[in-house]
């Protein structure tokens, strides 16, 4: 919609609110509100003041004044305001100069896109992400100088076969057998079919829902590919509704990678694919049906895969998932099929249009703007310098003997580890003015000290077990 269309959209659906949303540094979104006589043409063009230095990784206290502009395009109505709400999505400015703000994740996002164009590779870049999640009945967790602990609970835990439930139904999902169950043992169905169709009714298409492998509510709701700024958009409202609709139901939704220990956790496997003037670019007559575009896509994917972590797995809970020996997609591979390799070629179809790549080692604790930007530059940096991935690996990677497993490259094995690789291997986001050097250095300073350094500096509860008797 266009500014003019928006207000008169707000008229007809009698709407009495407009919140306006943009995404903090780290990657949650923030919000004020205004009341709809406030919202006029000009408001899109001039945009609305707010303090910049309250919101993490951003402002200093004297420069703190900053710019929403709404993005009309982005407007829908919120399925959960009390009042009829209209919710906008909003870059960021810097008042004095007017220029987009160089740490709005959205605005990195759009750079990225921009500079993908000026280029002349392609004028499209598709994102298809699989956000993965858990559904939980309580959460509990508190950290204190001389205490820490955490409790997650869920009526379909296999630790509750035994609970007095009053009475229990049973239809407890043992450890790594809940893909694909109907209900009752799928006790999440009705939710997560009340989630797709709100992201539906707010202008965001779903492939499809279902449970995924770990016990304890794990979900899935895909959502139909689109270009890159337009995807992390649906992500983040994607979140918000999944979020939303587990409190109206008295649960909790959790995007943490790895909340439970012993059983599956949740990535965010994310299908690419660039296309130019209405024909995909990735189909070719190579490996798997591959264009040698895509097999220097994939080599530019996994040379900067290490530094590409601290943006899609940019958090400690990260690495509880990418951990050699089990499911996760640390080896930094590719193979068509084989889900073991950290790019998987999806062989579902021959058309070339669903010709595409899938990056596996994202997880849905990211922020999608940045992230999905990387992704894009290492592609970039791929097909620019014609990076050849190698030879596929097509073996079962977890069954390969330890001499031959050994010349694998892996993924980073914490958070600090791909903020060092990050450090040392950054220069490719930097093209194009895309990701600029403050965001850079900010990104691994507010993951070191907040969050790094933070776990690091305090006990955990399972070092008392080890430890506590000696």
């Amino acid at each position: 919609m266009t500014p003019k269309e928006v207000i008169a959209f707000c008229r007809e659906k009698g709407v009495k609110s407009v919140d306006l949303r943009f995404m903090d540094f780290p990657g949650v979104w923030q919000h004020f509100t205004i009341p709809v006589t406030a919202l006029t043409e000009d408001v899109f063009e001039d945009g609305l003041g707010f303090d910049g230095s309250s919101i993490r990784g951003w402002q200093r206290i004297n420069e703190s004044d900053m710019l929403v502009l709404p993005q009309p395009d982005t407007a829908a109505l919120d399925p959960f305001a009390e009042i009829p709400t209209l919710m906008m999505i909003c870059n960021i400015q810097d008042p004095v100069t007017r220029e987009d703000y160089s740490r709005d994740p959205r605005n990195v996002a759009r750079k990225a896109v921009n500079y993908l164009k000026s280029l002349g590779i392609a004028d499209t870049c598709y994102v298809g992400p699989e956000v993965e999640f858990f559904i939980f009945d309580d959460i509990r967790y508190d950290q204190t100088s001389h205490c820490g602990y955490y409790f997650v609970d869920s009526v379909e835990g296999e630790w509750n076969r035994g609970r007095d439930e009053k009475p229990n139904l049973g239809y407890k999902l043992r450890h790594k057998e809940g893909y694909f169950p109907v209900p009752p043992a799928d006790q999440m169905f009705n939710i997560r079919n009340e989630m797709m169709q709100l992201m539906i009714e707010c202008g965001v298409p779903v492939e499809a829902q279902h449970h995924e492998v770990a016990t304890a509510g794990q979900s899935e709701i895909d959502l139909r590919f689109d270009e890159l700024v337009t995807m992390a958009d649906r992500v983040m409202v994607y979140k918000y509704i999944v979020k939303n609709v587990a409190r109206r139901h008295n649960k909790v939704a959790v995007f943490m990678p790895k909340p439970i220990f012993g059983d599956n956790g949740s990535g965010m496997h994310t299908h690419l694919s660039l296309w130019k003037k209405g024909q995909p670019l990735f189909a070719g007559s190579g490996y798997a049906g591959l264009s040698d575009i895509a097999l220097y896509a994939i080599g530019g994917l996994l040379k900067h895969a290490p530094a590409l972590c601290a943006f899609t797995n940019p958090t400690t809970n990260s690495y509880k998932r990418l951990v050699p020996g089990y499911e996760a997609p640390v080896n930094l591979a590719y193979s068509q099929r084989n889900r073991s390799a950290a790019i998987r070629i999806p062989m579902y179809s021959a058309n070339p249009k669903a010709k595409r790549i899938e990056f596996r080692c994202p997880d849905p604790s990211c922020n999608p703007y940045l992230a999905f930007a990387a992704m894009l530059m290492a592609m970039i940096d791929g097909i620019q310098n014609k990076i050849h991935p190698g030879d596929p690996l097509d073996k079962d990677i977890y069954d390969l003997p330890p001499e031959e497993l050994q010349n694998i490259p892996k993924t980073p094995g914490s958070l600090e580890e791909a903020l060092n690789a990050l450090r040392n291997d950054h220069e490719f986001l930097l093209r194009g003015d895309v990701f600029t050097p403050d965001v850079i250095d900010t990104w691994i300073w507010y993951k070191m000290t907040n969050e790094v350094d933070a776990i690091r500096l305090r006990p955990h509860p399972y070092e008392f077990c080890l430890y506590a008797d000696i």
